[in-house]
């Protein structure tokens, strides 16, 4: 919506040029802020209008290879169920709240690495080395119309579910199935622990745990992180899944602070925190990249340099936040 009156303004080409001299340090191609202005709302509506995708033999790929690094709000639920557990709320220096401090470098983390990606693959890749002009013409701004957003609405909905909806309907079954299936044995054995604990989901994540233990995650978050692929903040509710609350809704994330912050070390919270950071624990956008490109090449190597950046990440944070508190 707020995309949409800033277009019907005709002032997203002005922010978007302005927003030319703040990329320029990564080498980043000239069209790459136009996407780049949507990535902190949702990383789909930065990477499905644009024309990078268009021309992925050109640098304009580095723009979406870099696209799930930035902060978008998915990762908002995670980061405040993780803040609120382990990060005391206080004032620095009289001024700044010390959890807002934590949340202010978690997004400056993604910033910094989507640069440095950036900077690397302009350097190191033969796409990245050729550029592309831009042209753009700034015209004069004016009141919205309602007509014009409900038309820009309009237009972004359609197009939203003609190209990705079906993927991601097809992807959010195939989870719902591994997160379902099979069910808790019943009888005389009994069931000890929750339902998902036992289903395909779970098999997979107890066999994630032995890769995922280096860097300090236990089954649950292993467990949760499968479902969560869904989206970043499904991992919420799959904790509270695996931990077996009742909760719902608002009262998931109060129920779930005392019980992580009872039975996680703050070293294995910092490391859960630089996950999230880089990991695509989003197949919404995997589906948007498969689709616009026309086959998996494109998303199988976005998500494996991706899981690579995010598990690195995480074991340099998890080391050093044990170093420093042990």
């Amino acid at each position: 919506l707020i995309d949409a009156i800033g277009a019907d303004f005709d002032q997203c080409a002005e922010q978007r040029f302005c927003a030319l001299a703040h990329t320029h340090p990564a080498q980043l191609s000239r069209p790459a802020p136009i996407s780049a202005t949507n990535w902190a709302a949702t990383i789909i509506g930065g990477v499905l209008p644009d024309s990078w995708i268009k021309s992925l033999m050109v640098n304009g790929v580095i723009a979406g290879m870099i696209a799930p690094l930035m902060t978008c709000s998915a990762r908002l639920p995670v980061y405040a169920l993780v803040i609120g557990a382990f990060i005391p709320k206080r004032e620095v220096w009289g001024v700044f709240e010390l959890q807002g401090i934590v949340l202010f470098v978690l997004y400056i983390a993604g910033i910094a690495g989507a640069m440095g990606v950036a900077w690397v693959l302009k350097r190191f890749s033969s796409q990245g080395r050729q550029t592309r002009p831009l042209m753009m013409e700034l015209p004069n701004s004016h009141w919205p119309t309602v007509s014009g957003i409900a038309m820009g609405l309009w237009q972004r909905v359609m197009i939203f579910m003609r190209r990705v909806g079906g993927v991601i309907l097809v992807l959010t079954i195939a989870l719902w199935f591994l997160a379902s299936f099979p069910g808790a044995p019943v009888g005389a054995a009994g069931a000890i622990g929750p339902a998902i604990e036992y289903s395909i989901a779970g098999m997979i994540g107890h066999a994630l745990e032995y890769v995922l233990a280096l860097i300090g995650f236990n089954w649950q978050i292993s467990i949760a992180l499968v479902p969560g692929m869904a989206a970043r903040e499904v991992a919420v509710s799959s904790l509270a899944t695996v931990y077996a609350l009742s909760a719902t809704g608002d009262n998931t994330a109060q129920a779930l602070s005392p019980l992580i912050s009872q039975s996680w070390s703050l070293a294995t919270a910092f490391s859960l925190l630089a996950w999230y950071v880089f990991a695509p624990q989003c197949l919404s956008t995997l589906a948007t990249v498969k689709r616009e490109t026309g086959g998996w090449k494109m998303p199988i190597l976005m998500a494996g340099y991706l899981f690579a950046l995010a598990y690195a990440a995480s074991f340099v944070t998890y080391r050093v936040a044990l170093a420093l508190t042990t």
